[in-house]
């Protein structure tokens, strides 16, 4: 597997990695901001998760009406505007005497723009590092995120100790402009993967066909599903620990990075093919300790294992690829991103809901439960269709496939 180093001297992918750590670290700086400003003006666990969580809520009308702009804008020019979009929206949250609602009315704008960058995002990326290299790409850039989102809790907690909420969010701003100037003067312009049009049309039509493919509606689901339930627990830390949040997030990122150096970097191909499954359990099974309503220590041991299991999207995003043709790679990343995100804001509402009627704790516990259930389905529904490929015969398995999805990479 291709070096980490190697990748650097890959023409623009310094800058969208610089770029992405410095939007990765207002993001947490930001979200932990605006979440303790709610979570004080309100007194909410179920405004707080969705005051952090919430706009992921949006990305499913942006996979519905703009996802195909992910293959027919031009890279560059995208997600600068994405980038200049949130330092707007930011600076506005910041605002003395906003309104909740206009709070998250903000946040619902915020994420309707952000479903399109990651399919702008990894598309791109997808572009650059060719001849199998996506996924140490895709590794490295998870662990930039684990990385800065240590530092960005870590600072973020010390920051609301010495400064206001507000101050934060400014701060978040000005790191969404900095990244704004390094898309725009480090990358080129390159046209559009796809030619047409970005439309709603387009969008329902792409869409229709990966979803068409049951190997990738398997895929899909394992990749939106267990991880959105397992976010669903992350977004009651401000309630469950509302002065140590920031600790359990760290840790939470800390154990993120762990497991994506390990599955990434370190682990041959035969062997993480097969850890998918095993993964998506152990990301949800410590947080079934929290039921019991542990101590800070012991809840932070938890969150850390847990968060290892998030590399199990490393695995099922090499899958994607090798399911998905050249052309359809922008929108097919983008669906899988903007899922992922709709199903974590969703189960950040519903984990925020539960908190209410019965605790935080107890609604962790709910959480990781259903996630470990929707791990063990999906599981099952892989082996048997699996197994129903097998007795149609390898001729006819490779037919269906091909005609579900066509292009080289349908296999």
């Amino acid at each position: 597997m291709p070096g980490y180093r190697s990748l650097f001297r890959t023409p623009e992918f310094t800058p969208l990695f610089a770029a992405s750590a410095a939007q990765t670290a207002a993001q947490t700086v930001g979200g932990l901001a605006l979440a303790t400003l709610v979570f004080r003006a309100t007194g909410s666990p179920l405004l707080s998760a969705v005051s952090m969580f919430g706009p992921s809520l949006a990305q499913v009308l942006g996979a519905t009406f703009l996802l195909s702009g992910a293959d027919r804008l031009p890279p560059r020019t995208a997600l600068s505007a994405i980038a200049l979009a949130f330092t707007a929206g930011t600076a506005v949250q910041a605002l003395p005497g906003l309104p909740v609602g206009a709070v998250f009315a903000v946040l619902l704008a915020l994420g309707l723009v952000a479903s399109l960058g990651g399919g702008v995002r990894w598309g791109l990326l997808n572009e650059l590092l060719d001849n199998g290299r996506y996924l140490p790409g895709r590794s490295l850039f998870n662990m930039m995120s684990g990385l800065a989102q240590i530092a960005g809790f870590a600072t973020g907690g010390a920051l609301l100790a010495a400064l206001s909420p507000r101050v934060c969010l400014l701060l978040a701003a000005a790191l969404y402009l900095v990244a704004a100037l390094v898309l725009r003067l480090g990358l080129t312009a390159r046209p559009p993967r796809a030619a047409g049009r970005p439309s709603a049309a387009a969008t329902w039509r792409t869409n229709a066909l990966l979803w068409s493919s049951r190997p990738h509606r398997l895929t899909y689901l394992g990749l939106w599903l267990p991880n959105g339930l397992v976010v669903g627990c992350e977004s009651l830390y401000v309630s469950y620990a509302p002065h140590a949040a920031g600790t359990l997030f760290a840790c939470g990122a800390l154990g993120m990075f762990a497991g994506d150096v390990t599955v990434g970097r370190l682990l041959p191909p035969a062997v993480r093919r097969r850890l998918a499954t095993p993964l998506l359990l152990l990301l949800a099974t410590p947080y079934l300790v929290f039921g019991a309503h542990p101590p800070l220590p012991v809840a932070a041991v938890c969150v850390t294992v847990a968060s290892v299991g998030f590399a199990a999207s490393l695995v099922q995003q090499e899958r994607l690829m090798e399911l998905t043709p050249g052309e359809l790679t922008g929108q097919a990343l983008g669906l899988h991103s903007a899922g992922m995100l709709t199903l974590q804001g969703v189960s950040a509402t519903l984990a925020g809901w539960l908190a209410q009627l019965i605790s935080p704790a107890a609604g962790m516990t709910v959480m990781a439960a259903g996630s470990v259930c929707v791990t063990l389905a999906l599981a099952t529904a892989a082996r048997c269709s699996a197994a129903a490929r097998r007795s149609a015969g390898a001729g006819a398995g490779a037919a269906t496939t091909a005609a579900a999805v066509p292009g080289p990479a349908a296999r």
